[in-house]
């Protein structure tokens, strides 16, 4: 019998466990340093246990600093709908490529592809003017019309209704469904898999967008929750790492929550195989 254990699998498994370690460990000490007080973070202490561990910071940012749950909420806001947009476009989008039969379908596919190529950060200033002149600064709609295709997840969606099998849309034609029917009834929730993995990135995309809320965002009471996170600090004492620890702890619960809920459809596969 080979031996379970060989000097290989150790040390595959100690390196594994290093790098979680070195993972984790951070993720863990922004947790414990939540509930410390500033001295004690500053002072240089790695201890994940605290001697003065407290609610204090959390009091705080729900209670004096009465605009963070406002920013919350805005941020939550602007990504359940920049979500639920994007994942109709690109959907949509994705199908018509893949299904659909017009001129210049490949141009236009093409045309996509060479538009990957080009970086977001080239598009802040024509976008800022377009936002100027179309009187959307400081509004949610700046953050959320711009955003809503995403061109990576258009391919990705072609991609998976290119393999899609022709007898599953024929059989729906047969029994008369339209092509809208077809595609709301049957394509998208066989899809459902690879709409919720986009689904995940699109909403984290919008809840830790940060460069377009500064660009675009000028009033306190509109800012998205990671642009909220710079205004704890004060000019005297520098930034106030306790409350931002506690905030960042808040703002990835929505991050968590979403992934719980669709993380049974990352790695499933879809049998389609011509059965209605």
């Amino acid at each position: 019998m080979n031996k379970k254990f060989t000097p290989g699998k150790i040390l595959l498994y100690l390196v594994l466990i290093i790098a979680a370690v070195m993972t984790i460990y951070p993720f863990l000490w922004m947790i414990s340093a939540s509930f410390k007080p500033l001295r004690e973070i500053v002072s240089g202490n790695m201890s994940l246990i605290g001697e003065n561990m407290s609610l204090d910071n959390y009091k705080y940012i729900f209670g004096r600093s009465s605009l963070f749950p406002k920013w919350f909420l805005n941020s939550f806001m602007v990504a359940t709908i920049g979500t639920v947009i994007n994942l109709f476009i690109n959907t949509m989008a994705g199908y018509a490529l893949a299904r659909l039969s017009f001129p210049g379908r490949n141009k236009v596919f093409y045309g996509l592809l060479a538009m990957m190529m080009i970086p977001g950060q080239v598009l802040l200033i024509p976008n800022y003017l377009i936002m100027l002149n179309l009187g959307m600064l400081d509004k949610f709609s700046s953050l959320i019309i711009p955003a809503a295709a995403n061109i990576g997840n258009i391919f990705m969606m072609r991609q998976f209704f290119m393999n899609f099998p022709k007898d599953v849309e024929e059989a729906a034609s047969i029994d008369g469904l339209s092509r809208y029917g077809t595609f709301f009834r049957i394509a998208m929730p066989l899809a459902k898999p690879v709409i919720s993995t986009q689904a995940i990135f699109i909403f984290m995309g919008f809840w830790n967008e940060f460069t377009k809320p500064m660009l675009y965002i000028k009033t306190e009471a509109l800012y998205t929750l990671t642009l909220g996170l710079q205004t704890f600090s004060s000019r005297d004492a520098g930034t106030m790492w306790n409350q931002v620890m506690a905030a960042a702890c808040i703002s990835i619960l929505p991050i968590v929550i979403i992934y719980l809920i669709f993380n049974k459809y990352f790695l499933v596969g879809v049998r389609m195989d011509g059965e209605k």
